[in-house]
């Protein structure tokens, strides 16, 4: 449970879209992105841990909480400029992303010079994007039918997010173990928290950025700003591929890779994070405020 204060805000995207955020502390600001299946808030242990030395700004990505809807030509352009928005309105020149939030900000840096340091976390930059069409039309399919738990089945293998032992599992089961997980979060939530029921659309969109930002890795040489890039020994193999190229063909890049944590651990405990802990998102934010207070 955060310590410190969280205050409420809001900006207006380039298309005029609410963009809202939470925020804390004192300080130079920094902007948190979080990633899929999360909100700004699903950040809020980090926040607290930067909160004494940094203003700290967590954002609701589009679709989500406190922030407006996707529209039908939703892009990584789009988001972007949500998170461009956010940064003009904190003055801020320094971010943190993580999955596909860090994908976004990694895109941000090339194309925003507002960016002078930047923090990613399993950045979600693949080399070839098609086997993200191929499932994303098969979750369509089923969210527009009201099957939300086969949806999120169907991307948790198309995100390659699913543990080995999992696929052994018939699907059938898989989806009533996926129901009965998002029947126990809506029965001890919060009533302003944002559930993954409420958060499962938004893959579509998780999807669609991945698949458009795929294979751009010699596009990020022209990041100027110098960027901490993170992973753990358990996280997603693969990214892992992405963050090696990366650390190629950024001009200005630390590598850091934690052992024993995996793909959420920089997010709060709980939803989709059940084995998180405060202690790996300590180790992370460490790192992470380290980084920010070189000159």
């Amino acid at each position: 449970m955060m310590t410190t204060e969280l205050t409420q805000g809001a900006v207006e995207s380039r298309d005029g879209t609410r963009i809202g955020y939470w925020k804390t502390g004192r300080g130079p600001a920094v902007v948190l992105v979080h990633g899929s299946m999360e909100s700004g808030r699903s950040h809020t242990l980090l926040a607290e841990a930067l909160a004494d030395d940094f203003t700290v700004y967590l954002p609701d990505r589009r679709g989500r909480g406190l922030s407006g809807p996707h529209r039908a030509d939703h892009s990584a352009r789009t988001e972007v400029e949500d998170l461009d928005a956010v940064l003009a309105e904190a003055d801020a020149t320094m971010a943190f992303g993580v999955s596909a939030g860090g994908a976004v900000v990694m895109e941000a840096a090339r194309t925003s010079p507002a960016l002078h340091k930047v923090a990613v976390y399993e950045p979600a930059l693949v080399a070839d994007g098609a086997a993200h069409r191929v499932w994303l039309a098969r979750f369509d399919e089923e969210i527009a039918r009201g099957d939300l738990p086969g949806a999120m089945v169907t991307s948790m293998f198309g995100l390659q997010m699913a543990p080995a032992f999992l696929k052994v599992f018939p699907r059938r089961m898989l989806v009533r173990m996926t129901e009965k997980m998002l029947l126990k979060e809506e029965r001890g939530a919060a009533a302003d928290t944002v559930t993954m029921r409420q958060l499962a659309p938004t893959i579509h969109q998780e999807g669609v950025i991945i698949a458009e930002l795929a294979g751009s890795f010699d596009k990020m040489r022209a990041v100027d700003a110098d960027v901490l890039l993170m992973g753990g020994s358990k996280g997603l193999p693969i990214l892992r591929p992405g963050r090696d190229t990366l650390e190629k063909v950024l001009p200005h890049c630390r590598r850091l890779e934690f052992d024993g944590l995996d793909h959420g651990s920089s997010s709060d405990p709980g939803g989709v994070n059940p084995r998180g802990s405060a202690q790996a998102v300590g180790r992370i934010a460490a790192e992470v405020k380290a980084f920010f207070e070189q000159s």
